[in-house]
């Protein structure tokens, strides 16, 4: 097709439209709003260079002049989420200041669900993904760590969220899907669960229950989640 290349490349570094002809009538980041927009309302599968097409007012093969691949367009879509992070003065607590991206990172994967299955390091490096990275190195200023285990700490308290918030959008689309509530479906499973620890035969999962029955505080495990992982960075001694 038009502008597709045979060898690996960045959509980054190509020109915003491929081809001769007239000057570019749509610019990347109109074609990532409209393509962002498609996903908000109809998830990722609803995301197709013929919708993304239809939604900008040009012809599907026009489109390829803009963007060679589908996965350059969730290039362009990840990228524009990623412009959606607010960067802000530092306070030199570093951990403070990233508890408060992650919080950011998960707020901005439940207004997008799509986003955690596009989560990818491939696509690391866009032009807002690398002010975001910056953001987060110069939060980090005062940890005493090198960059490279700076960029550990991004990735890994990155992959807890992401990790964390699909699980939280799978189990509510289970739950939407279900014809009762997720109250009656707890109750129902607490009662078979504890039937089966009344048995006798799984001595720890009974002292486990005795020890803390519940319920489980999902912000709390996630708050503990992201500490655990800064911890691992602080510096020892």
């Amino acid at each position: 097709m038009t502008g597709r290349s045979a060898v690996p490349e960045v959509i980054w570094a190509r020109p915003e439209r491929a081809g001769r002809g007239p000057r570019a009538a749509h610019s990347r980041a109109d074609i990532a709003a409209a393509a962002v927009r498609i996903a908000d309302a109809d998830g990722l599968e609803g995301v197709s260079m013929r919708h993304v097409a239809t939604a900008l007012g040009c012809g599907t093969m026009s489109l390829y002049n803009y963007v060679p691949r589908k996965e350059d367009l969730y290039e362009l879509m990840v990228d524009a989420i990623s412009g959606e992070h607010d960067s802000w003065e530092p306070t030199g607590d570093w951990r403070a200041d990233m508890l408060r991206v992650a919080h950011q990172t998960r707020a901005l994967m439940h207004r997008h669900p799509w986003l955690p299955r596009l989560m990818s390091p491939v696509y690391g490096f866009s032009p807002n993904a690398l002010r975001y990275l910056e953001h987060c190195l110069v939060c980090l200023d005062p940890l005493d760590a090198s960059y490279g285990t700076k960029m550990e700490l991004i990735a890994m308290l990155n992959g807890v969220v992401t990790t964390y918030v699909g699980n939280e959008l799978a189990t509510a689309e289970r739950t939407r899907s279900l014809p009762w509530s997720a109250e009656q479906e707890q109750e129902m499973r607490i009662a078979y669960l504890g039937s089966r620890i009344a048995t006798g035969a799984y001595p720890r999962m009974a002292a486990a229950f005795t020890h803390d029955a519940g319920p489980i505080d999902l912000e709390a495990v996630f708050e503990r989640a992201l500490g655990r992982v800064l911890d691992a960075f602080e510096p020892k001694g």
